[in-house]
């Protein structure tokens, strides 16, 4: 698959035929509308950890309808805002935190995952192992901390590891359904985040989670996560 951007983007305008200035549709506050990434990856470059039918469920079906669920809100939200209907605008915020939530959240899932021939389940290094050991004592201890907190998670949402960007500290931290990190505190940057609704593996795992969770980490990608961590904590 040709790899591009995980949060490809195009704007309302082109989407709904509204004219644009910049690329950003002014009449709409710069709120934009997504499309859906191509994967750096092909669907059975996981295996055995995930399957290649549920990568290309997950991604094809799943994270495909968060962002047309979320358009098509945003586009109701243009309405109503263009009707200065209210009820109408107070309404939608559920649907396009949901959905919004859902894309964000899977635009840094692809991102967390590597093929083991292209690097996934190698031990971070560098300055992220070193902050990993310092505040969770060893990278099995965090593993055993977030999985722990994964199949404890009762429903569905997210396990994340997150840098605290101010306070430079490691943190974990579990959300439910499609809410991002940085609903726990504006300051929390995703590193590392695993998806623990049963879509993510229930084809495979059936309702046993915590072998997902054990299986997962084989194909994590620290790569990225070691990189983002260096921008945030330099």
């Amino acid at each position: 698959m040709a790899l591009r951007p995980l949060l490809t983007r195009r704007t309302l305008a082109s989407a709904s035929g509204f004219s644009s200035n910049g690329g950003i549709t002014t009449s709409f506050r710069g709120l934009q509308t997504f499309s859906l990434p191509d994967l750096p990856y092909d669907y059975g470059a996981l295996q055995p950890a995930i399957s290649g039918e549920i990568m290309q469920l997950h991604h094809q079906k799943h994270h495909q309808a968060y962002i047309t669920n979320y358009n098509k809100a945003l586009e109701q939200l243009h309405d109503a805002m263009s009707k200065g209907d209210a009820p109408a605008v107070v309404k939608l915020q559920s649907a396009i935190k949901f959905n919004g939530g859902g894309h964000v959240n899977h635009s840094i899932f692809w991102k967390n995952l590597a093929p083991i021939q292209g690097g996934g389940g190698e031990p971070p290094k560098g300055s992220l192992g070193w902050a990993i050991d310092n505040h969770f004592g060893s990278l099995d201890a965090l593993v055993q901390k977030m999985n722990a907190e994964g199949a404890a998670l009762q429903g569905s949402g997210w396990v994340w590891l997150g840098v605290d960007k101010e306070l430079k500290k490691l943190v974990v931290e579990t959300t439910s359904n499609q809410d991002p990190l940085v609903t726990k505190g504006p300051s929390l940057v995703p590193l590392i985040g695993i998806d623990v609704w049963e879509h993510a593996y229930y084809l495979q795992y059936k309702n046993v989670r915590p072998d997902y969770l054990k299986n997962i980490w084989k194909v994590i990608n620290w790569k990225y996560a070691s990189e983002l961590y260096g921008k945030e904590c330099p």
